[in-house]
């Protein structure tokens, strides 16, 4: 009882202990592959994975990223083999294979939305 009860205040604590996993696999890993796999973890807080307020969705991600970067350190493949020159463009296309609608979508309608009503509105 007193579980359900502190979940609705603070979230599941599944949810919780899933990062937790997956922020433990980040840590495990040999620089350089732990400090591009943190930069890469910020930028996707910022920009990608949350679809429909689905917090699973960004977990599945993370932890593939997190197989993405144990491989790579296994294989001593060097980062910039991995996102090549631009990481940003890298980035995002990761992060667009776990995306349906994601919440910037609603900002990019809600804002093209409005320049169209202010477009009709200015239309003689």
């Amino acid at each position: 009882m007193a579980a359900k009860w502190f979940e609705v205040i603070t979230g599941s604590l599944d949810d919780k202990k899933e990062w937790r996993r997956y922020r433990a696999r980040v840590k495990a890993l040999p620089e350089p592959y732990q400090t591009a796999a943190a930069s890469f973890e910020r930028y996707f807080m910022y920009n990608g994975g949350i679809v429909d307020g689905d917090p699973a969705v960004m977990m599945t991600m993370l932890h593939d990223f997190a197989d993405l970067w144990e491989r790579a350190a296994a294989d001593q493949t060097p980062v910039t083999a991995i996102v090549g020159e631009d990481p940003v463009e890298f980035a995002d296309a990761f992060a667009a294979a776990y995306t349906g609608k994601r919440w910037i979508d609603k900002e990019r309608a809600r804002l093209t939305e409005t320049i169209r009503r202010i477009e009709a509105e200015e239309e003689p």
